[in-house]
């Protein structure tokens, strides 16, 4: 099933402009342009650095020992979506990563490793995120307040899309369910395997803007993506009869240039992601609690057993889901272990780094006796 792009859209091959270059990235490359770098943008990602789409055509992208020792960490290694300045080698399919530009938008989550967490942008530079939702036995409306905080912090607008509407027997009721949760956010209601509401896409999906696609397995990102794109280049598999869950179709992120314009970022399916440095995200995404706060007796109400708590009046009275005010209360426990760990992860690192240093100048003093004697 593919869509009908609105008449004036850009044709086949892609500029930089179409891409989301814009006067502000042309500004924050202006040191690079007069180093003689060219500018380029990440398709999909790989250990050793990826591949990007330059003014020239497509490159693969070389993350050289130099870069790698001023890296802190995950973070700071180009993602799906970001913008780099590139030298070009003698190899003229290859460059060397020079620099990141500035991220407009980041979407981040919190990744273990041993007994730290540290950050893993997912996608970068994204204007709108299309959060994905099946409207079958897998919905769940706590997971979509999980994405709709972490779409907040990311910087990039959010939209909700309610997918298989066409094998839902109630969907009015899972709209009202959504927008009780998600603000002003816009909800879409279709079905991709069927075509209905696809169309309301072209609204976001728009020459020179980046779209990403975010929702669990089995919710039909893939089949979403091959609409947009006009051909089967995402592979849709079945999900499971007993729990309407599926599997991770979509192995890797990766950005795909659409033939009428614009970019569009899928991701593999996500059940479980964790937060990070969602504080912000959190205070869009429960608005209603905070409004609510405004009326407890004390300023510092922890909306538990003290007198004249509006928020749990709210509760007791119907207004408001305890369910909604418990799902806050996990996710700021879980940005609040993340910033802890990532702290100490912060601090460790900065040790390792300057270990590095003094060695490196020790090193340095040693063979410079060396030639003096």
């Amino acid at each position: 099933m593919t869509i009908e792009a609105p008449e004036g859209t850009p044709g086949l091959t892609p500029t930089l402009a179409e891409l989301g270059w814009t006067p502000r990235r042309e500004r924050d490359f202006a040191v690079h342009a007069a180093a003689g770098l060219v500018p380029g943008r990440v398709v999909s990602q790989a250990r050793g650095g990826g591949r990007a789409l330059t003014s020239a055509g497509p490159v693969e992208v070389v993350v050289q020992r130099s870069f790698r020792r001023t890296a802190a960490g995950g973070a700071d290694y180009p993602a799906v979506g970001d913008w780099l300045a590139l030298e070009p080698l003698e190899d003229p399919s290859t460059a060397a990563l020079r620099a990141i530009l500035p991220r407009t938008s980041t979407f981040s989550r919190g990744q273990v490793l041993s007994a730290s967490i540290s950050q893993q942008v997912v996608a970068a530079n994204v204007d709108t995120v299309l959060l994905v939702a099946a409207l079958t036995a897998d919905y769940n409306i706590r997971r979509m307040e999980r994405y709709l905080a972490l779409a907040w912090s990311s910087g990039a607008d959010p939209v909700v899309l309610l997918n298989k509407a066409d094998l839902c027997p109630d969907v009015d009721a899972r709209v009202r369910d959504v927008a009780a949760i998600a603000g002003d956010v816009p909800i879409h209601v279709l079905s991709a395997r069927t075509g209905d509401g696809l169309d309301v896409l072209w609204r976001y999906v728009v020459s020179g803007a980046t779209v990403a696609l975010l929702g669990s397995s089995g919710v039909g990102k893939s089949t979403i993506t091959n609409a947009l794109l006009g051909e089967e280049r995402q592979l849709v598999r079945e999900v499971r009869a007993d729990d309407d869950r599926g599997r991770h179709t979509t192995v890797g992120r990766e950005l795909f240039v659409l033939p009428r314009g614009g970019a569009l970022i899928d991701t593999p399916g996500m059940r479980s992601i964790g937060m990070w440095e969602s504080a912000d995200g959190l205070d869009r995404t429960f608005a209603d609690i905070d409004a609510l706060a405004a009326g407890c007796r004390f300023s510092d109400c922890a909306h538990g057993a003290e007198p004249g708590c509006a928020v749990q009046a709210a509760i007791a009275s119907g207004v408001l889901p305890a369910e909604r005010l418990t799902s806050r209360r996990m996710l700021e426990r879980e940005v609040r272990s993340a910033e802890k760990r990532a702290t100490a992860a912060g601090s460790r690192a900065e040790q390792r780094q300057f270990a590095r240093m003094v060695r490196q100048v020790t090193r340095t003093r040693a063979r410079m006796r060396g030639q003096e004697g």
